[in-house]
């Protein structure tokens, strides 16, 4: 039985029967007949499915972002704009998707294009925090590239994961295009190695990628793995000071801190700390926890009590190791699964904060004597997602950007995904592209074709 509870009360919201190996058969079976049409069907109808989708997801934007917010606990607010951009998402690929998917001439070869064929149906394992947009980031590029999709979905927004189902087959799409597998994770590695799935897309932790990466590999199905991260956010000692803490709080506290992209470590150049952490302790005291349904919330609870113990447990052994609590680090008492806005200054590596994902809303605060050390700090990790830098110099910044390991940096902005841009990370943050040209893309079957002219008949 799976079981989801909302975070903001820890009541039980509802109950789903995991499906039969029999149901599960018959999906996979639904989702490979209706991909043999699809990959044929004409681009302009797939171009229609997702404008269908996307107009959709407004309408019963009110409902889904409520749904969002009682499965998971993200403020109301959060969830509106998760939900918006589930449909700027449909939108774009869309407008921009045929093109992304035209045969290509390759430039100096005569007579010769590539060519991007659907692989076939893609199964997408999917994380609870952020449980619209994870999903639509790869769905709208999957259909537009004539994929079909089977969605695993974390067991405590199963309530999302229906409702996902119903936005397809009330926009519109094909009956068995999209599948929604409901069952024990003991039971993805058969549905990996199934012969009807030609390639999985992960995002997750970085424990869950390498299992799944194993399952994949060993029945070499193509992979694109979006795993954890442990973002830096950089500021330098010309940074406008009151400018970078206020992005800071939105950078480390949206959605309670729980994304891989949250800046993670702020490693702050020596000239700028005292400023700095004067401004983000201001900063993140103003925002408001509680009731998640409540506009004036901003900051909702964890989406579950397990995560809530990981990231007090991780605060208390950076404490521990010598960092210096500046401000949140106490369980509350009461319902939910909430967490004060958590700031920890004197981290250095080798504790926790500064070693380990923080999925939670505690920021680790580092010194670094200037720019090169930040950098060296920055780069101090297992992982390589994203990574901002904050600096009124951008000739420097520019060269600063080249020197850091991640797969997104920004200057002077937050890191986010944007559908227009691929999106991913290297080290343990994972492998392959999601979103923009790239990501569409990375589950297609670039087929080069050479087609010469045939040779003129002889005369008789």
């Amino acid at each position: 039985m799976i079981v989801s509870i909302n975070p903001a009360t820890g009541a039980e919201v509802a109950r789903f029967e995991a499906q039969s190996p029999a149901e599960v058969d018959a999906m996979l079976e639904a989702a490979a007949g209706a991909q043999r049409t699809w990959r044929t069907a004409p681009v302009a109808g797939r171009v229609a499915l997702l404008r269908s989708i996307a107009a959709t997801l407004r309408r019963r934007k009110p409902a889904l972002a409520a749904l969002i917010t009682q499965e998971m606990g993200k403020p109301i607010g959060e969830a509106e704009g998760e939900v918006e951009k589930c449909a700027f998402n449909c939108d774009f690929y869309a407008e921009s998707g045929p093109a992304m998917i035209a045969d290509v001439p390759v430039p100096g070869v005569a007579n010769t294009e590539l060519m991007f064929d659907p692989l076939g149906v893609v199964l997408a394992i999917m994380p609870w925090n952020y449980p619209f947009w994870q999903v639509f980031r790869f769905v709208a590029p999957a259909l537009m590239a004539g994929n079909g999709v089977v969605l695993k979905h974390a067991a405590n927004v199963t309530g999302c994961a229906r409702a996902i189902a119903d936005v397809l087959a009330g926009a519109g799409a094909p009956a068995g295009l999209f599948g929604l597998l409901v069952v024990e994770p003991d039971k993805i590695e058969g549905v990996i190695a199934d012969p009807r799935i030609a390639g999985v897309t992960l995002t997750g932790s970085t424990q869950v990628g390498m299992i799944v990466a194993g399952h994949a590999g060993r029945a070499l199905k193509r992979q694109v793995l979006e795993l954890g991260g442990s973002d830096p956010f950089i500021v330098l000692a010309d940074a406008d000071l009151d400018h970078a803490a206020r992005m800071a709080t939105s950078a480390r506290f949206t959605n309670a801190g729980q994304s891989c992209v949250n800046a993670k470590r702020f490693i702050v150049e020596a000239g700028a700390m005292d400023g700095f952490v004067e401004r983000f302790i201001d900063h993140a005291t103003r925002l408001k926890s509680g009731d998640p349904t409540d506009r004036a919330t901003t900051l909702g609870p964890l989406a579950r009590a397990n995560l809530r113990a990981a990231i007090d447990d991780q605060v208390q052994r950076s404490v521990a190791g010598g960092a210096r609590l500046l401000t949140g680090g106490a369980m509350p008492n009461g319902p939910g699964f909430f967490y004060p806005p958590t700031l920890l200054g004197d981290v250095s590596p080798g504790m926790a904060a500064f070693d380990e994902e923080t999925f939670g809303p505690a920021a680790a605060i580092v010194r670094a004597a200037d720019a090169d050390e930040a950098i060296e700090l920055a780069n101090r990790t297992a992982f390589g997602l994203g990574a901002s830098i904050w600096t009124a110099d951008l000739d420097r910044a520019r060269g600063l950007v080249r020197r850091i390991d991640a797969g997104a940096v920004f200057v002077n902005a937050v890191v986010a995904s944007d559908p227009r841009v691929p999106f991913g990370g290297i080290k343990q943050s994972g492998y392959g592209r999601e979103l923009g040209e790239h990501g569409l893309r990375e589950f297609t079957n670039m087929k080069t074709v050479r087609i010469d002219p045939a040779p003129a008949k002889a005369a008789a």
